[in-house]
């Protein structure tokens, strides 16, 4: 197509796979509406999530008028300011905005505006930074060594270990494991020596197997100590992941979506009849309600959505003939791939619950602006794409 027909080499397939997914969203969340408790009366989250669309249109749109490149000026400054926020939940300052809910202290709340989540903000913020500092890195060290990777690695802790501890002190289990998601994913583009990821990695399970282990040696200590920590709700989510039925109080939710999941069977039970009652099915639960309501088929059908996604901006990564912009578009493959895999799979009992919204479909102000932003971006990258005749 020529320059004159699609001036911003725009990537349609991308924009109609997210419009989508859109649409799936505000219907999902009309159908929900009247079952949702009492306690969500007058909450009108489709005219809000409706808001929350145009408003990251706007964003995409002003994110495609800056050359992507230009981010790398002010990445430090954006880090600064996402590490910061989150040091305000730390401290609960000022308190008049901190807002609790569940245990987390995850958000600001400004009266007549709503609530603002930094965490997630802040992992597209670690995108940037991370691949400014990988451009950065490989820049000045043309060949590579094994100080040379190890330092590389020391600079990406020294970036993401900060927000990760901030963002599971709240605690966000599944912020936290977001982050993390990201952090490998642009690990593993790096160029850093396979043998030292691997070892990494080696390092990374036995440490978890460590865990395991004294999790089954000491199990009542643990559970004490964790009991008495910020994290007391990853035991009782752990336990009612691996034993819903024994565990009704924790395992509450699985129970319920599996429930709902099932009931939809093949063809699904039809729009708005939804008899399975589950916690939270507009934000982290959405998945549920689709599945109740169309079945295997409409599920399948989100699933294959979520498919192109991947697939789409995994191509836009691989055409991009810039090394910053390849690795801005796969720490989001992370994000959007760990989220989708993570959201999904807990509700099929495949992964333990964590509070994680479903991209672009579950509600939430903070987490549908920061997706259209990750999508602008990921435009950007697309639509500053050179192509040469002799490549």
């Amino acid at each position: 197509m020529s320059n004159q027909t699609n001036k911003w080499n725009l990537d349609y397939t991308l924009i109609s796979i997210v419009l989508l997914l859109g649409c799936v969203s505000l219907f999902a969340l009309h159908t929900i509406e009247p079952t949702l408790p009492p306690k969500y009366d007058g909450s009108h989250f489709l005219l809000k999530q409706t808001l929350w669309y145009i408003g990251g249109a706007i964003i995409i749109l002003v994110t495609m008028l800056i050359d992507y490149d230009r981010f790398r000026q002010i990445t430090w400054i954006l880090y600064g300011i996402g590490i910061t926020s989150l040091l305000m939940l730390y401290f609960r300052f000022p308190a008049a905005i901190v807002h609790e809910s569940n245990g987390a202290v995850s958000w600001f709340k400004f009266p007549g505006l709503g609530t603002i989540q930094p965490a997630e903000f802040m992992k597209v913020i670690l995108v940037l930074t991370i691949a400014h500092i990988l451009v950065m890195h490989n820049e000045k060290y043309n060949m590579r060594t094994i100080k040379s990777d190890l330092m590389l690695l020391l600079k990406i802790a020294a970036v993401s270990l900060p927000p990760m501890g901030l963002i599971a002190v709240q605690p966000d289990l599944g912020g936290f494991l977001v982050i993390a998601a990201i952090t490998g994913s642009l690990i593993l583009v790096s160029g850093i020596k396979w043998r030292i990821i691997f070892s990494g990695l080696l390092i990374g399970l036995l440490f978890v197997g460590g865990l395991i282990a004294l999790w089954y040696l000491f199990p009542g200590p643990i559970a004490d100590f964790l009991e008495e920590s910020v994290f007391q709700h990853v035991s009782s989510r752990f336990y009612g992941w691996l034993n819903p039925e024994q565990n009704s109080d924790a395992g509450f939710q699985l129970i319920r979506a599996m429930l709902a999941i099932g009931s939809g069977q093949l063809f699904g039970k039809g729009i708005g009849d939804m008899q399975v009652y589950i916690p939270e099915r507009h934000t982290d639960m959405i998945f549920t309600a689709i599945s109740e309501q169309f079945g295997f088929i409409g599920a399948s059908f989100v699933v294959t959505l979520f498919f192109l996604l991947i697939y789409r901006l995994i191509h836009i990564a691989l055409l991009s003939n810039d090394k910053y912009g390849s690795y801005l578009v796969t720490g989001l493959i992370g994000m959007f791939a760990y989220q989708i895999f993570q959201n999904i799979g807990m509700s099929i009992q495949l992964l333990p619950i964590t509070g994680l919204p479903l991209p672009f479909l579950s509600y939430g102000g903070s987490s549908t602006l920061t997706y259209l932003l990750a999508i602008g971006i990921v435009l950007n990258v697309h639509s500053r794409t050179k192509k040469y005749m002799f490549e």
